[in-house]
């Protein structure tokens, strides 16, 4: 029996890949690899597929200093946009738009540290207005919240929380300096204390080795979370990621896969990025990924909803939480 045979049949048991074993698997055969990743995805998750939207809830001028981001006020890029939270009109209107399109998440997302506890209180009238209006599962990634903030939106209506890791603890502070790792694990553990699940994942092609790559998948795993979202770098002129080549789908491909090994029973959720390797994440999908956020990033064009539901449908997937 191959490794990657015997490293599947384990996880396949429940039992935990570890770190050593997940560094050999990203050496093996990648053809061997996705059959596996997705043998163990179609076994433990079966073919449902998690699909959401984010809306860019507030945007510009983010006072933090993340080298891949558009909106960071330390760079200068072709995001010169900047405004407010959006009015309560304004996030109703995309949560119904994109319910009416088959969406089941929809995530305000907002730049900058932490909102204010004024702006939580206003973006909380809005998600309550938002559940009063649609069944659609209304998602946040408001910055470094704590309990008391999340126990706020929760009760507002939210269910998930989205902060992601990034990378690695070890290579974290080579990504950005004005907040810690730390408190990005506190946020995570902030919401769950606040009954809220959580999305955690990060961004591929910033340096990062594949160690890196496995510890962000392991952090993850260690706090409980379910949906991992994975970036594949764009890099935006003006950030000091600029120069950096995108990620090869093989590579995508191969990274998506060992994560399938690591976390059997989680979303993983291709996100921004996907629409640099050619195939809208097709080859991916079918490594072990079983979720996406479609339709445009934040300060970026993506893939159309109606897009990647033909390709869900053609894959065999179907849309469910």
């Amino acid at each position: 029996m191959s490794f990657v045979s015997q490293m599947k049949e384990k996880a396949l048991r429940g039992e935990w890949i570890q770190r050593q074993e997940a560094l050999r698997l990203m050496e093996e055969p990648l053809s061997e690899l996705q059959e596996a990743a997705d043998e163990i995805r179609e076994k433990v998750c079966g073919n449902g597929f998690d699909i959401c939207t984010i809306i860019n809830g507030k945007c510009g001028r983010c006072s933090e200093d993340c080298k891949y981001c558009a909106q960071s006020a330390h760079y200068q890029t072709a995001c010169g946009e900047s405004y407010p939270l959006l009015s309560m009109e304004e996030l109703v209107k995309g949560a119904k738009y994109n319910e009416k399109q088959g969406v089941l998440r929809y995530s305000i997302v907002t730049s900058g540290k932490r909102l204010s506890d004024a702006e939580v209180d206003q973006v909380c009238k809005s998600i309550q207005k938002i559940k009063e209006e649609t069944s659609i599962e209304v998602c946040v990634s408001f910055g470094l919240l704590d309990e008391a903030q999340f126990c706020k939106v929760k009760e507002a209506g939210a269910s998930r929380v989205h902060c992601n890791l990034e990378s690695s603890a070890r290579y974290f502070p080579q990504v950005c300096t004005t907040h810690t790792y730390e408190e990005k694990i506190e946020t995570l553990k902030a919401a769950q204390r606040a009954g809220l699940s959580v999305c955690s994942g990060g961004i591929l092609g910033l340096g990062e080795t594949a160690g890196d790559r496995i510890d962000m998948v392991l952090t993850a795993r260690e706090l409980g979370v379910k949906s991992i979202p994975i970036n594949l770098l764009n890099p935006i002129p003006g950030t000091p990621y600029e120069g950096r080549k995108p990620l090869a789908k093989e590579e995508a491909c191969r990274c998506v896969a060992v994560f399938r090994f690591l976390v059997p029973d989680a979303s993983i959720r291709l996100a921004g990025g996907r629409g640099l390797i050619g195939d809208r994440g097709e080859a991916c999908f079918r490594s072990g990924a079983n979720a996406a956020i479609s339709g445009d990033m934040l300060t970026t064009a993506g893939i159309t909803v109606e897009t990647d539901m033909a390709l869900i449908q053609k894959l065999g997937f179907q849309v469910r939480l």
